[in-house]
């Protein structure tokens, strides 16, 4: 039997969003994802990257129930290929593609990051790094073939087998990437909690600031599955870390996303910091001359003055990725990258006091963790009087979930007619008191800045039947308002 990925793609829902392959976890079948993952290593062996069999491929995978099914799906087309399947078990995003960009061999991470329980995803890493949007069209032409008695009509495997030992070295050296590269006991006298929830990497976060000397308190650890988005906090994650912190006098809450790669990361009053201002802050620690990000992430990147340059890109790290590889290749120094949820991306090795950082060119939650709590010691400051050194522009987002497709495209469409004035008076009617558009940018979805500095973005998901509105403005207080408002027109004219 052969199966064509991009018909799989139309036929089950499974495709690709701003990272990885994702849909509903019934739709990705053990036969879906045994397919996904043969055309992807099919894909690297017709580019080069893939040159003998025996070649280690990783798998690691989050919490999420159906994560070990799909985790052995693949880990069983790797073997089927020739390949050597390594289980990495239970580990963040960034520490599984580390290993394998050190060790030369192709990863693949099961997770749906931080969208509903109920679904879920495949997150491919080449040999030489992320998989980018040319590369997802490589693996999508890939034709593959399967064995007819491998699967029942239902896609699932005949005869299952259990998931092989797990290989810890991956984990282990993810936690020795940080702990050999800063300063012994450089958090000493940090008192930090590390909210828990779901996330893969709650145990690995922890064991990395324990190594550093900080003194740690774990929070709200959960054995079923909490859907954390860092870029949408929860209403309820908000309260948390108010009362955590009030209650206990942390430094610093920190936390991430379900696989890990994406952080969050509180103040000494609980109040969490925005994923673009993170970036903002770690890329100054690490003393950065090229940054790039989306086009949604706050312009105090360009208003601060820190760097030579600010690349804007669509969203989704394959885009930030590209960015930073055109950076590097024109002779930046120190190339880095980020996104509005806080995932931070390093594509130059750094040197301090001996040491060396080596580039990790994907989204990774444990260095802006670092960095701020360093860059806030080191100019003895706490974390909310360090994010105050920024200009005063203020971003908040929110998520109209259950939205088809269709409807996104509609809202969009509205303004994105042949005429511009007309899109722009549209827009102006639609969020009146703002005044006129006086830009607009269509880098990913709709972003348009009005007469009184504020930002309206409107862009459908990538991942999820979502809309997403991007908000920006000079207050806390005025943005919330601004966020509430466009959500409430986003929803009215969903219907």
């Amino acid at each position: 039997m052969t199966a064509a990925i991009h018909e799989l793609m139309q036929q089950t829902g499974v495709r690709f969003g701003t990272s990885g392959a994702r849909g509903l976890a019934d739709q990705l079948t053990d036969f879906v994802a045994y397919a996904y993952t043969q055309g992807f290593l099919q894909f690297l062996e017709s580019a080069g990257e893939l040159k003998a069999k025996g070649t280690p491929v990783a798998v690691a995978g989050d919490f999420r129930p159906s994560t070990d099914r799909i985790m052995a799906a693949a880990l069983r087309a790797a073997a089927d290929l020739g390949y050597t399947p390594v289980n990495c078990g239970k580990i963040p995003s960034p520490a599984l593609a580390a290993w394998g960009l050190a060790g030369g061999f192709p990863t693949v991470m099961v997770t749906g990051s931080h969208i509903p329980a109920d679904r879920n995803g495949i997150k491919f890493n080449k040999c030489s790094g992320e998989v980018l949007k040319q590369d997802e069209a490589g693996i999508a032409g890939q034709r593959v073939t399967i064995p007819d008695e491998l699967f029942d009509a239902a896609g699932r495997f005949r005869s299952a087998a259990p998931l092989p030992a797990v290989n810890p070295e991956a984990g282990r050296r993810y936690v020795a990437r940080y702990t050999d590269f800063f300063p012994a006991d450089c958090l000493r006298g940090l008192r930090l909690g590390v909210y828990q929830h779901s996330a893969v990497g709650r145990d690995v976060i922890a064991a990395i600031l324990e190594a550093l000397g900080a003194s740690v308190t774990p929070l709200g650890r959960s054995e079923t599955f909490i859907p954390v988005d860092t870029e949408a906090i929860r209403p309820e994650d908000v309260e948390l870390a108010r009362q955590w912190s009030a209650e206990h006098g942390f430094d610093a809450i920190v936390s991430a996303d379900g696989d890990s790669d994406r952080p969050l990361i509180s103040g000494e009053h609980g109040q969490w910091i925005r994923g673009d201002v993170s970036g903002i802050l770690c890329a100054r620690y690490l003393g950065a001359d090229s940054v790039s990000t989306p086009v949604s992430c706050n312009s105090a990147v360009d208003l601060c003055g820190w760097f030579q340059e600010v690349r804007r890109t669509r969203i989704g790290s394959p885009f930030v990725v590209s960015a930073m590889l055109e950076a590097s290749a024109r002779g930046a120094r120190c190339v880095v990258g980020y996104e509005a949820n806080g995932g931070f991306l390093l594509n130059s090795d750094l040197q301090r006091h001996g040491r060396t950082l080596r580039a990790l060119p994907t989204r990774d939650a444990v260095l802006p963790i670092l960095s701020l709590l360093l860059l806030a010691r080191s100019e003895r400051k706490t974390l909310s009087q360090l994010v105050a050194t920024l200009p005063s522009r203020y971003t908040a987002s929110g998520l109209l979930k259950n939205c088809p497709a269709e409807r996104s495209q509609a809202i969009l469409a509205r303004y994105s007619g042949p005429d511009d004035a007309a899109n722009r008076r549209a827009l102006a009617g639609d969020f009146a008191g703002l005044g006129e558009v006086t830009g607009l940018d269509r880098t990913d979805g709709v972003r348009a800045t009005f007469a009184n500095g504020e930002i309206v973005h409107l862009r459908p998901s990538g991942n999820a039947p979502e809309f997403r509105c991007y908000n920006e403005a000079a207050s806390e207080t005025r943005v919330h308002e601004l966020g509430q408002a466009c959500l409430e027109k986003v929803r009215e004219l969903a219907g």
